[in-house]
């Protein structure tokens, strides 16, 4: 291959698209994460919040990604995806200045709302975008997007905590504002980009009619694949709500610090992150179905491991092997939901994902802790495995004459 053949192939208009998806989703994902780790419950704490409003604004922001990737997925197909980017690099821009506005706690719960919708247009349209963009290559660019999102997501809270403690000797709230400030600069070149994706086709005049929507959500919902799809990825961020939740509780009860446990979780991100794309090409080669049972199986088995792990090393493993099924199944989720989706419903299938994705993040912590409570740790953790195991089965047979 010669030179300028070799430049001609890294800057294709499908390379620079991806290239722009990847900056665009890396900056988006940096500034949400920033927003709130380890900032929000400082921030919150810093103006009075208690105990109980802290754990209410810390839920209300998957909470509008349960509530609005839907319809935005809906609203996609039907006004084109290029206004509902720009829509979300608004919200992006304009959500981290209003924390800069707030003294009193509460308001903290409507802003976090607000800015969780940002991530719920985002994510499902963005798929969408690639699913189209990619249909022979689509498992390898969701991969490859989904890598460049955890990086922002990986450096976010050490920018953050080095923001705080650089600022730290300014009085009152001066650090935390500083964070703010921070997503804020973050989120420009995201509100830039949103207003230079172009799409060839044109939106259809007039409103979208509720009967859209409806039809949209029982087309969904009544085709077995899509809908024992979604339940896989419910299952996969019920334990990952899980483990990140009481992880760490459950290490600090065994004498491990802080410290050791922020190792756990950036390793397993960074394995996240370096195999995605490789498992998505993967995905793309070979049967999907397969690569996305076997995931949730490994996943739900290293959570049901974790309580019985002698030490650091132990743990790191677990949650290495937590991170490789992850991976492996979350990749093949959203390009099969693309293969198996009617063209014109991509984008509202890619919104019912990430909706059931989100009520499992936010159920696997509130589940999790009322069993640990109960009965401990052992049988909490178990109950992810139970649940994996569970949706394998259903899916399996819901899947098992399709292509």
């Amino acid at each position: 291959m010669s030179h300028a053949e070799g430049m001609n192939r890294w800057f294709s208009p499908d390379r620079r698209m991806m290239y722009y998806l990847s900056l665009l989703g890396f900056f988006a994902i940096f500034s949400t994460t920033i927003s709130k780790n380890p900032v929000l419950p400082l921030f919150s704490q810093a103006i009075g919040a208690n105990d109980v409003v802290i754990g209410l604004v810390a839920a209300v922001s998957p909470l509008a990604g349960i509530l609005f990737s839907f319809p935005v997925g809906v609203l996609s197909d039907h006004l084109g995806r290029r206004r509902l980017l720009i829509t979300s690099g608004i919200v992006f821009l304009s959500a981290p200045l209003l924390y800069l506005l707030i003294t009193d706690p509460l308001w903290l719960i409507p802003v976090r709302f607000f800015h969780g919708t940002a991530t719920a247009i985002l994510g499902p349209v963005i798929s969408a975008v690639i699913a189209e963009r990619f249909p022979e290559t689509k498992g390898a660019m969701l991969g490859q997007y989904s890598s460049a999102t955890l990086i922002g997501r990986t450096i976010a809270p050490l920018a953050g905590g080095i923001i705080i403690s650089t600022f730290m000797m300014y009085p009152g709230l001066v650090p935390y504002h500083m964070v703010y400030v921070a997503a804020a600069l973050a989120a420009v070149p995201v509100f830039i980009m949103t207003f230079m994706y172009r799409e060839d086709r044109s939106a259809p005049p007039g409103l979208l009619p509720l009967s859209r929507f409806r039809s949209s959500f029982v087309t969904f919902f009544s085709h077995a694949g899509l809908r024992a799809t979604a339940l896989v990825d419910m299952a996969t961020y019920f334990s990952f709500g899980a483990f990140e939740t009481f992880l760490p509780l459950f290490l600090a009860s065994r004498g491990i610090g802080p410290y050791l446990t922020g190792i756990i979780f950036a390793v397993q991100v960074l394995i996240i992150a370096g195999t995605k794309p490789f498992f998505g090409t993967l995905a793309d080669r070979f049967d999907k179905r397969v690569q996305i049972a076997a995931g949730l199986v490994i996943l739900g088995s290293s959570v049901a491991l974790i309580p019985f792990t002698p030490g650091f090393s132990t743990v790191l493993l677990v949650s290495a092997v937590f991170g490789l099924g992850m991976s492996l199944s979350t990749v093949a989720t959203s390009a099969y939901i693309a293969d198996i989706a009617q063209k014109e419903q991509i984008g509202a299938s890619m919104g019912a994902l990430s909706s059931t994705m989100d009520i499992g993040q936010s159920a696997g912590p509130l589940v999790t802790g009322i069993i640990i409570t109960g009965i401990g740790y052992s049988s909490g953790f178990f109950a992810s495995f139970l649940l994996a195991v569970a949706v394998t089965a259903v899916f399996a047979i819901s899947v098992r004459d399709r292509t």
